[in-house]
């Protein structure tokens, strides 16, 4: 009985995203004003006089572009309850995020208007689009298996809470959401990671699950335990309704021939999101692009700056142009102004405003002037397993010095199913970085700059015991695939050859 009416309401809230689509700058000068504004009521507001500000270019010279150590001593001090510092509205409940780069944890406010308009929005128009997309869907019919980090709440003190976004996030979920999701609280709140999928793939063995929200690498964990279980062949046979995958935080390129071998069946779609603990900026809007249309009513106002000028160039939506590798600035209806997320972007139409993820700005490897990003590995790494037959279940890559060996990158590439011939493997990664970035191919040119990558296989398992030695097993964690520094590559090293570990 509740299936039509959730149906309902999401085909008709796509005429309204169509609307603000068309008109997105414009929204996002509405959005902009609504939050100085509010800004404007806030101590840090007014140490920077908000109230004074009349336009773009004001705001650009009074307000900087800041990193999290810079709004960490105000989040701080609002974790201690104490209010009013970087958004009007009371704020009790935190965002832990690792990131995908250091140690150190963020700590991200969440307010009531980014609880409700920017994350609850952002997943309500994951659905508006998949409904518009496919009217007969059935996925209302049965449940949304959600697979989430640890959904352990914290207590700061008797009124702040932390936890990682999909907790904060279960913990003011509406009742229809809840009554259409699958585990069990007993089974979300479970901190062990590999005990929680465990249990999650023994209780929703026989569910009607016809969703999945999650990270591809442990969604295909959770599949082929389940295959296991259950001695079926494929997640069709599983879970003969489920229709859609909804995916984040790591490019799906990677994953996508994995997904449709354990999931043979045309009536299966995929939408990827980007979404964080510090807004929900993007969703897949069309059936075969991979370009993600920018959410500019989600709470959020964007600025962007190219990557290869700096902050002082940041400009706003308005002023973009298609092609250029933006990073991106975000000021949000939860106190974070004028912050430097961290990631990359290149817009691919301004009309309506579409862009693919090009990376991070602190997940690169320009050792020697190549300016090899994310998007450039993930689809090498496709094309080579497309050629060879290979599949890989992560990597990471990182630069050799000259000082240290032949200058070029070293790949340590973990294979579900290994090439044939590791050197004609490595040889198609390289022709088809050269493909992807000229930089690349200019510094590969006659072996002068850079040598032939070196391809390192690792044993299966290793890059999960990475994540558990360092902390960081399941949920939204991911192994770091590119980084400009060695010392992610060589900690993972150090897992294989113990003796190492002194040096």
């Amino acid at each position: 009985m509740l299936a039509p009416v959730i149906s309902w309401y999401f085909r008709q809230r796509y005429e309204e995203l169509q609307a603000q689509n068309a008109a997105a700058h414009r929204t996002q000068e509405h959005l902009f004003e609504y939050l100085l504004e509010h800004g404007a009521e806030t101590v840090y507001g007014q140490k920077l006089g908000f109230r004074d500000i009349r336009s773009y270019e004001q705001w650009k010279q009074r307000v900087p572009v800041v990193e999290y150590e810079d709004l960490k001593p105000w989040i701080e001090r609002t974790m201690a309850d104490e209010q009013g510092l970087l958004w009007p509205g009371e704020i009790t409940w935190f965002a832990r995020s690792s990131g995908t780069t250091g140690n150190t944890a963020k700590f991200i406010p969440i307010s009531y208007e980014s609880l409700e308009h920017t994350h609850f929005q952002g997943s309500r128009d994951i659905l508006t689009i998949y409904c518009a997309q496919y009217p007969d869907t059935r996925i209302f019919q049965g449940k949304g298996l959600l697979i989430g980090g640890s959904h352990k709440v914290n207590q700061l003190n008797t009124r702040s809470y932390y936890g990682d976004l999909s907790a904060v996030l279960m913990n003011h979920m509406p009742l229809w959401a809840n009554l259409k999701s699958t585990p069990d609280i007993s089974i979300a709140l479970m901190d062990n990671w590999e005990d929680k999928l465990e249990s999650m793939a023994r209780s929703t063995l026989n569910e009607n699950v016809t969703s999945i929200s999650g990270v591809p690498t442990w969604t295909l964990v959770l599949f082929k335990r389940l295959l296991e279980i259950s001695g079926k062949s494929n997640m069709h046979e599983v879970w003969p309704n489920l229709e859609l995958f909804i995916h984040g935080g790591v490019s799906f390129t990677p994953y996508r021939q994995q997904f449709q071998e354990l999931v043979p069946w045309s009536g299966m779609h995929y939408i990827e999101t980007y979404n964080a603990s510090e807004g929900f900026f993007g969703i897949q809007a069309e059936k075969d692009k991979a370009d993600l249309l920018l959410m500019s009513d989600h709470g959020v106002f964007y600025e962007f700056y190219p990557v290869s000028k700096g902050p002082d160039h940041a400009v706003p939506l308005r002023e973009v142009e298609p092609g250029i590798n933006y990073a991106m600035v975000i000021t949000t209806n939860s106190g974070l102004w004028r912050y430097k997320i961290g990631d990359t972007v290149q817009f691919s139409s301004v009309s309506p405003y579409t862009f693919r993820i090009t990376g991070r700005t602190k997940l690169f490897i320009n050792a020697f002037g190549e300016e090899l990003v994310i998007e450039n590995a993930d689809a090498a790494i496709a094309a080579a397993c497309a050629e060879t037959g290979a599949i890989v279940a992560d990597y990471t890559a990182a630069p050799v010095y000259m000082t240290e060996s032949e200058p070029g990158h070293e790949w340590l590439i973990e294979f579900s199913q290994s090439p044939a011939d590791l050197g004609d493997f490595t040889h198609r990664l390289d022709t088809h970085l050269q493909q992807n970035n000229n930089d690349y191919a200019a510094k590969r040119y006659m072996d002068l700059a850079m040598r032939l990558p070196h391809v390192k296989p690792m044993p299966r398992g290793t890059f999960s015991a990475w994540l558990k030695q360092s902390g960081k097993l399941g949920g939204q964690h991911k192994v770091p695939r590119l980084c400009n520094d060695r010392q992610v590559l060589e900690s993972i090293l150090r897992l294989l050859q113990p003796e190492r570990a002194g040096e």
